[in-house]
């Protein structure tokens, strides 16, 4: 074999060299930039699920955040509801008891009352001696009655009657607009055994109180039923 065939074997290899090099180089470019392209996807797949699972995250807090305001709101409208039918309820208390201060204006019904007041608070007490309070306007009523409220209460009782020591001492005055938070007694007695352990409240203000206690399901029933309807 002469020069020229080795040159030509030699340049051959050469190529053959070459190409397969290329071919590798292209194989590992081929594969590196798949390689590249997965990664990149699996990258972008993780972000677009962190994205979202954000976004899911910040719905619910959203969600959340609406649904405590939406309750904040229900529990504000009850609660104007409730003090609305509240001022309602306390508004006819009030006008009942401004009625209270023009029973003891009729007098000859109210001497009546306060008769009957006596006898009631004595059945109450069953004391043989009471001590009695009043307002100091209403002294004569119940000096015109006393007699015959022990007698009365004596026949119904069927004891003796009792001894009444009207106290010198009187409740509180009817309203005052000059001042409103003065204590104030619109009529009626106290009763009271002479120890003072056992007191029978009999002003009007005090039944009044208690009637609207008893009532008041009654009154809220008739006002309202409508409205929780």
């Amino acid at each position: 074999m002469n020069d020229a065939d080795v040159s030509k074997q030699i340049q051959q290899m050469v190529r053959f060299i070459r190409q397969e090099a290329e071919e590798k180089a292209n194989e590992i470019s081929v594969s590196a930039e798949e390689e590249f392209n997965i990664e990149k996807l699996q990258l972008v797949e993780a972000e677009k699920k962190k994205i979202r699972l954000e976004y899911e995250r910040k719905e619910k807090q959203v969600q959340v955040r609406k649904k405590i305001e939406y309750s904040m709101q229900l529990n504000a409208s009850r609660i104007k509801v409730l003090q609305a039918q509240d001022d309602l309820v306390n508004s006819m208390k009030e006008a009942a008891a401004k009625e209270l201060l023009d029973i003891s204006h009729h007098h000859h019904n109210y001497e009546r009352l306060v008769k009957e007041l006596i006898v009631q608070s004595l059945l109450r007490l069953k004391e043989p001696s009471v001590l009695l309070r009043c307002r100091k306007v209403d002294f004569h009523f119940v000096e015109s009655v006393l007699h015959s409220a022990k007698e009365e209460y004596a026949k119904k009782a069927k004891v003796h009657s009792p001894e009444i020591i009207v106290d010198h001492i009187h409740l509180p005055p009817a309203p005052s607009n000059e001042d409103v938070h003065a204590s104030f007694c619109s009529g009626g007695v106290v009763l009271a055994s002479r120890d003072g352990k056992i007191v029978f409240e009999n002003s009007l203000d005090a039944r009044l109180d208690v009637v609207f206690r008893k009532k008041l399901p009654e009154i809220r029933k008739s006002l309202f039923s409508q409205v929780a309807a």
